[in-house]
């Protein structure tokens, strides 16, 4: 049997998520304008966006990044979770008004809509049923599914007097990664990093700490083999914020016993998933700064 200490804490959320753009004033406009986010500071080569005075997502402009290579692993989408139906029917009127789908769907968890930013990231727009509605298998597990989004009843769900932002409380409810190898993700993310996994498919892995229904997606679904190139564009960290101090110590050591090198980093530390992606990790404490946070 696992000891807890092996595992992150249940309260383990995600801070930001830092992308590499070469056209920082188009990106940043989309996720201002389309999606619903602040811009929070804005400081030469890099744009910080957020809810409320919550940062969620970091712009770093690097105008001779080059699109990542359709064989590299990376991103599949950002996810943001807003807190209501309402807030997901004005997020769908924005997208409709400015932008356009690339598809929708009914998770039996949640509902969410999908679109790229203009550099061909994946972003997702969603909201959270009640967990007392969340579907489950004979066990207790949660169940996952896929269906077709009623876009119309989403729609009407609008609030009219909102505006173009999202609401406080709005988070980075989770990251979904395109992998080169799903027992590769697995060792490291579940086995070293302490997430539990929560549903598992041939060629995706859903992992989440305590009970949500997932903090962290990997798939091998269009065949990626290696990590992207240093001067690619997409993404380039992502920020876990951990209860205390003490969480980060035990991550550490959990890291370090599977031999992957931790860094101090900024008040917190850092490593490299198997797929070159940078992984920060924060106390809570230290997770409030809107302002560019270095390297």
């Amino acid at each position: 049997m696992s000891d807890s200490r092996d595992r992150l804490p249940a309260a383990t959320l995600f801070g930001r998520s830092v992308l590499t753009v070469s056209d920082e004033s188009a990106v940043a406009e989309f996720y201002r304008d389309v999606i619903g986010l602040s811009v929070l500071s804005r400081d030469g080569s890099t744009t910080v966006l957020g809810a409320g005075d919550a940062p969620l997502l970091e712009l770093r402009h690097a105008p001779d990044a080059r699109p990542r290579p359709t064989d590299a692993a990376g991103l599949f989408h950002n996810a943001f979770l807003v807190p209501s139906r309402e807030a997901l029917g004005d997020g769908l009127a924005r997208i409709r008004d400015r932008w356009s789908l690339t598809g929708a769907s009914d998770h039996g968890v949640s509902e969410a809509l999908y679109l790229d930013d203009p550099e061909g990231n994946g972003v997702e727009l969603y909201r959270d049923r009640p967990r007392s509605e969340w579907p489950r298998d004979g066990e207790g597990g949660i169940q996952i599914g896929s269906w077709p989004l009623d876009l119309e009843s989403v729609a009407a769900a609008a609030d009219d007097t909102a505006g173009d932002t999202v609401p406080d409380g709005t988070t980075l409810g989770h990251v979904h990664l395109e992998v080169s190898s799903l027992e590769t993700a697995r060792e490291f993310y579940v086995d070293a990093l302490g997430f539990d996994v929560k549903t598992a498919s041939p060629k995706a892995l859903f992992v989440a700490a305590g009970d949500y229904h997932h903090h962290l997606g990997c798939n091998t679904w269009n065949g990626r083999s290696s990590p992207a190139p240093p001067d690619a564009r997409g993404l380039s960290r992502f920020d876990l914020v951990v209860p205390s101090s003490e969480d980060l110590n035990r991550i550490r050591d959990r890291l370090e016993d599977a031999g992957a090198a931790v860094d101090e980093r900024a008040g917190g530390l850092e490593c490299t998933d198997p797929d070159g992606i940078r992984i920060r990790f924060r106390a809570q404490s230290g997770s409030g700064s809107s302002s560019s946070d270095g390297e």
